[in-house]
């Protein structure tokens, strides 16, 4: 079963949500605000996607963030903003199962589900 992860007022969410929907894909939708986030699922995806790919430094949260915090940044203590913060996390995250990815862009999605 395909999971998408986020948070369900994101604009972006609301477009990959949109475009699985309408292509007839199922899935399961895990928002971070209201469903949480495992510690090891995050540690799992950092390991395997990286850091500095899931940690959203566009965002308002970032902006908010302690400048030492925003300045010293690295594997654990991104691990931690994420999991004090999951807006903070770069969405949608889309787990097919076998593959994960970050972000929506149609073709992506098409070319990943077979569509």
């Amino acid at each position: 079963m395909i999971t998408m992860y986020g948070i369900k007022n994101c604009d972006t969410i609301k477009k990959a949500r949109k475009w699985l929907e309408a292509e007839g894909i199922e899935y399961q939708f895990h928002d971070y605000r209201k469903d949480g986030l495992d510690a090891n699922q995050l540690k799992s995806w950092v390991s395997e996607l990286g850091w500095e790919v899931l940690l959203n430094k566009r965002g308002a949260t970032w902006r908010k963030l302690p400048d030492d915090v925003k300045n010293n940044v690295d594997e654990a203590s991104a691990i931690e903003v994420m999991l004090d913060n999951p807006a903070i996390i770069k969405r949608p995250l889309l787990d097919t199962g076998d593959v994960r990815t970050v972000g929506f862009k149609d073709a992506d999605y098409a070319s990943l589900l077979g569509q």
